[in-house]
């Protein structure tokens, strides 16, 4: 399965200013596996150290933290003769052992020559509960469900990939509908590499729907697991009303939806945890479409969306008949799958914080607000080949933005005051990023 990611661990290793590397995301993404396929094609050797329920080690870290001391235990543990210029130390669920964590400090610090990936599902949830952690001397890669391109690589279709990455728009819409029907599968099977594996090798939608309820499972058993008892019941709130939120035609996260009367404070706690797990994604409204965006957050407005589209319409129960049907399943409960399919792009090709935009008492809305080196970029998503942009046509009369982009079912268009992007070509916004 190609990762994107490994290209950016490549340049990692080669970096002469390299500290240990912290991988970041939530369970089932594929965290172990780029690691060790990453230590497997770059490195002559790995030594892999699992900390979960790993008593020996805990013992070892909690120790006095000298370097030597450290490298000579676990070669010990993993049967490695450890070498600094051709080995990999991978320090798996390195949450559930915090002064494993605090020890990347002095291996930056006194032994910069070796390399350090580590990862860890639950760690933001750990430095809430009062972990110490080693500011400044770590780097981070976020690590996300495949991308709709990564997708259409692991299917082995890499020349439609290609097509995409040359920016040939007139081949790209030659090939429509085959881009089309990959999207669509696309939609239902999602990103969880578990599920895409099993996909490729079966083509079985059932299959596919097994995995990501047992998946869904697997994590609300997470929560009983890690989180204090009375936040249990909330974290199932919140996670169970993600689908009904998006549902709205106006997709600002209600409280009172969650539950009769209930309050910001009432969920807050419930919200974080899920964003520490990176189980969700929270995108902020702003007020003001200016530079710089977080200068004009309302912190009291926002959207919420899954980690995975294909979990989204698991926990929906959304019939595989829906790809069959055309492009029904695009516009399904108000077009909530295709934003949630554009946020999960936006966030893993270009790994940027998305905002949304609305006036106040203004029904107007702008889906999603990129922030350029120099520009506002406004993004209306359309799940189907209507090409009305009243809200984005209102917007750019407004504020005369230098760019605005509308993606949609529809090919490449450039007009004089937008850019219809293709649904399945959302990584061409990224010349917009750039200006």
């Amino acid at each position: 399965m190609k990762r994107f990611a490994l290209d950016r661990l490549v340049s990692w290793k080669n970096s002469k200013t390299r500290k240990p590397l912290i991988i970041r995301g939530a369970r089932q993404v594929g965290k172990t596996w780029i690691m060790k396929e990453f230590g497997r094609t770059c490195f002559k050797q790995v030594a892999y150290v699992n900390f979960d329920n790993n008593t020996r080690m805990k013992q070892v870290f909690e120790a006095d933290i000298d370097v030597e001391r450290l490298i000579l235990a676990i070669s010990a543990e993993t049967g490695v003769s450890i070498r600094a210029d051709s080995t990999l130390l991978i320090f798996d669920e390195i949450q559930e052992v915090p002064k494993a964590l605090t020890s990347l400090k002095y291996f930056y610090e006194n032994a910069p020559e070796y390399a350090i990936v580590a990862a860890g599902s639950l760690l933001g949830v750990a430095l809430h509960q009062g972990t110490s952690f080693p500011v400044g001397k770590v780097e981070f890669l976020d690590l996300h469900p495949l991308s709709f391109r990564e997708f259409l690589c692991a299917l082995g279709e890499e020349r439609y990939n290609e097509l995409l990455e040359k920016n040939d728009i007139s081949l790209v819409s030659m090939f429509r509908s085959k881009y089309m029907e990959r999207l669509r599968e696309y939609y239902y099977v999602g990103g969880m590499p578990e599920v895409v594996n099993d996909f490729i090798e079966n083509k079985d939608y059932a299959r596919v729907r097994d995995i990501q309820k047992n998946l869904l499972d697997y994590y609300q058993q997470d929560f009983s697991k890690h989180a204090t008892s009375n936040l249990v019941p909330r974290l199932n709130l919140v996670w169970n009303s993600v689908p009904m939120q998006l549902a709205k035609e106006n997709k600002k996260y209600i409280y009172g939806q969650v539950r009769e009367g209930a309050r910001a404070k009432d969920f807050e706690l419930a919200i974080q945890w899920l964003l520490d797990c990176g189980l969700i994604h929270k995108v902020q409204r702003v007020g003001k479409p200016a530079l710089p965006l977080k200068a004009y957050l309302d912190l009291d407005a926002f959207k919420m969306y899954m980690v995975d589209i294909g979990l989204l319409i698991a926990m929906t129960d959304l019939d595989a008949r829906v790809i069959i049907d055309g492009n029904r399943i695009f516009t399904e409960f108000k077009g909530a799958l295709t934003e949630q399919y554009v946020l999960q792009q936006l966030i893993s090709e270009f790994e940027i914080e998305p905002y949304y935009y609305s006036a106040q008492n203004s029904k107007g809305e702008i889906d999603f607000m990129l922030q350029a080196k120099t520009s506002i970029l406004p993004v209306e998503v359309k799940a189907e080949e209507n090409l009305k942009a009243k809200s984005l046509k209102a917007f750019c009369e407004k504020y005369a933005p230098q760019y605005a982009v509308r993606t949609s079912m529809s090919d490449y268009r450039e007009q004089d005051w937008m850019t219809n992007i293709p649904l399945y070509g959302i990584m061409w916004i990224q010349k917009y990023l750039e200006k």
